[in-house]
């Protein structure tokens, strides 16, 4: 079973993620097709990269005509929820309120986001009244 909290992806382990979630599976080499048509990086470190994804618990692989082919465990949304929290911890020492009203005083919001934060506020106090996280 996949953990709950996967660790925090660093910007190059994003970037792989976000091909194997943009394609379903995906094998080193296209991977690294992917990647090199953006920027110069090298096959070994995709290679790399991936194996450390798949200790780390984002990636798992099968075996398809002898190449592994990898897919994602987690969704890209454990990915974004991560990277949030360290942003709240690094940045605004932990602050949530900190973290919100940055992105507000620098993006327009329109009515239906507005909506939906005050939803996510109401549900969040709730159970913040519940004694549940």
């Amino acid at each position: 079973m996949a953990k709950t909290n996967p660790a925090p992806l660093s910007a190059a382990q994003m970037e792989i993620m976000e091909v194997v979630w943009d394609r379903g599976k995906a094998t080193v080499g296209e991977i690294w097709k992917i990647l090199s048509e953006r920027r110069a990086i090298a096959r070994n470190t995709v290679q790399t990269t991936v194996v450390r994804l798949e200790q780390r618990g984002w990636l798992s692989h099968t075996e398809e005509g002898g190449a592994f082919v990898y897919a994602a465990v987690h969704p890209r949304r454990a990915a974004v929820k991560g990277l949030v929290a360290r942003l709240a911890d690094t940045a605004f020492e932990g602050s949530i309120s900190g973290l919100v009203m940055a992105l507000l005083e620098n993006h327009k919001l329109s009515k239906d986001e507005a909506a939906r934060l005050r939803e996510l506020i109401d549900k969040s106090e709730i159970r913040e009244e519940r004694g549940q996280r």
